[in-house]
């Protein structure tokens, strides 16, 4: 769930640091087309911590794909399969962790790092912003009356599973804003591209 955009290495500043006058906008494997498009006087100004919002909302996203695909997939199967509702949730966090961490490491494998290092990175990048999206969307989908116990022909599953993911976009997007600011998060891949 990640669109990162901070500290390039070949750009000579340090992950994290936010140097004036870079926007990234692409990144291959994460959700972006290759490229990098730097614009003067756009994204993150002088000084740490200075994280666009729009820099956020791409991490957010990118970290909102994983989540949403391993978040789907285990309401379907759980749902498929007449789990209980505690053993559906507990899948979906599962897999939307799964999903998170491998949409990271397929992009970072792909700058020739081992597989035990990508993983590192992606425990690194990922780990808060899936965590914050998982107790929202989780706590949005329980709060809903009648939502757990919707079938999958039902529009109130969906419906509900959607209002999740978005609430947890909007929520988990100031979250990312804040640890890129600071070097931490979706700021570590970005060392390694």
């Amino acid at each position: 769930m990640e669109t990162h955009s901070v500290g390039h290495a070949d750009h000579g500043h340090a992950a994290g640091h936010g140097q004036a006058g870079h926007d990234h906008a692409g990144h291959e494997g994460h959700g972006h087309t290759a490229g990098h498009a730097h614009t003067a006087g756009h994204g993150h100004a002088a000084g740490r911590g200075a994280t666009s919002w729009r820099m956020a909302a791409q991490a957010t996203l990118h970290c909102l794909t994983g989540c949403a695909i391993g978040e789907v997939l285990g309401m379907i199967i759980g749902t498929a399969a007449g789990l209980t509702n505690g053993a559906t949730i507990a899948l979906s966090i599962v897999l939307a962790f799964a999903f998170g961490y491998a949409l990271t490491m397929r992009g970072v494998l792909r700058t020739g790092l081992s597989t035990q290092q990508a993983l590192k990175i992606a425990l690194a990048a990922d780990t808060v912003s899936i965590a914050v999206m998982e107790v929202i969307d989780n706590t949005v989908i329980v709060g809903i009356p009648g939502a757990m116990d919707a079938g999958l022909a039902d529009a109130l599953f969906w419906l509900s599973l959607a209002a999740s993911l978005v609430l947890a976009f909007v929520v988990t997007t100031p979250v990312n804003r804040w640890m890129i600011g600071r070097g931490r998060g979706h700021a570590v891949v970005h060392a390694h591209h």
